[in-house]
């Protein structure tokens, strides 16, 4: 793979809400979404069924410019498939397994900047072992993107990831979860080895905390419009990534993430199809330069 790029590791599926709409979906694949659009030109590894779904995505990154090298098929599992519902604007999932994702094979990951994974697409042996092996290929940092979904993991896992973890967001449920009897964020890097903590409160906002003592929170402004919070976190995060990529200043990075996935939640879904809505951040972050 080319030098420097990030390399995003994971789930593809479509989120089938109650109205029938199905969107394009999974945090990973959000995520390479959002970095494609911002011209990181991520490298995206994940798999999908030998169906129509398959397809359709595999013509959807092609459409809006995506790498599909990293995109294998499964002649024998289907595309991942999540029903969403929606109780006040608040999601829950129903997420099918087994599924293309939870196979994913060996794949290249060298000489990546960053590798981006989640934890839902290691809840199966195979696609926990090619993450092994992408980790092995040494990339500079690694982010990970605590997602966890009952049923679909284990504290020892969810450890283990988070000990070979540069950075690593999560929100405040999901911290008390695996704190071990302490919920303290600056206990919980110093445990783990983390350069930085990523700590999302919902609609109170989000927190960077830093290995070396900083600490910086921004907050939704009053106003935002609240269509779905689906896809709101994995925003989040590519702009967090945007940030590392770029040697943006932390808190400079923190606003940034809390406006885009302000954004976002006015939408229906995870993504969003029209390079125009990302313009604005391009032209005011510099992204062009």
């Amino acid at each position: 793979m080319s030098e420097g790029r990030p390399c995003i590791f994971g789930e593809v599926l479509f989120d089938h809400f109650p109205d029938g709409q199905r969107v394009l979906g999974g945090a990973p694949f959000n995520v390479a979404w959002h970095l494609q659009a911002f011209g990181q030109a991520p490298r995206f590894i994940s798999r999908v069924g030998d169906d129509d779904e398959g397809t359709t995505i595999r013509a959807a990154m092609r459409d809006w410019g995506m790498d599909t090298d990293g995109l294998q098929t499964d002649d024998r599992l289907p595309t991942g498939r999540v029903s969403v519902t929606l109780d006040n604007g608040e999601p829950s999932y129903d997420i099918v397994r087994p599924c293309a994702y939870d196979a994913i094979a060996a794949a290249d990951c060298r000489g990546a900047t960053l590798l981006y994974h989640g934890s839902l697409a290691v809840r199966a042996d195979a696609s926990r072992r090619t993450l092994r092996e992408l980790v092995a290929e040494g990339p500079r940092s690694i982010f990970l993107d605590v997602n966890l979904r009952r049923p679909w993991w284990t504290s020892d896992d969810i450890l283990s990831l988070l000990d070979q973890a540069n950075w690593v967001k999560l929100n405040a449920d999901e911290l008390a979860l695996l704190a071990a009897g302490s919920a303290a964020p600056r206990a919980f890097i110093e445990r783990h080895g983390l350069d930085g903590l990523i700590l999302t409160r919902g609609a109170e906002g989000a927190d960077v905390i830093m290995a070396d003592g900083g600490h910086w929170h921004a907050a939704p402004a009053a106003a935002t419009h609240v269509v779905d919070t689906v896809g709101a976190g994995d925003a989040f995060a590519s702009v967090m990534i945007v940030g590392l990529l770029r040697a943006w200043p932390p808190d400079a990075t923190l606003q940034r993430a809390q406006a885009f996935a302000s954004r976002i939640v006015g939408q229906r879904g995870a993504t969003v199809s029209d390079p125009a809505f990302y313009q604005h951040f391009i032209d005011d972050w510099a992204l062009n330069t």
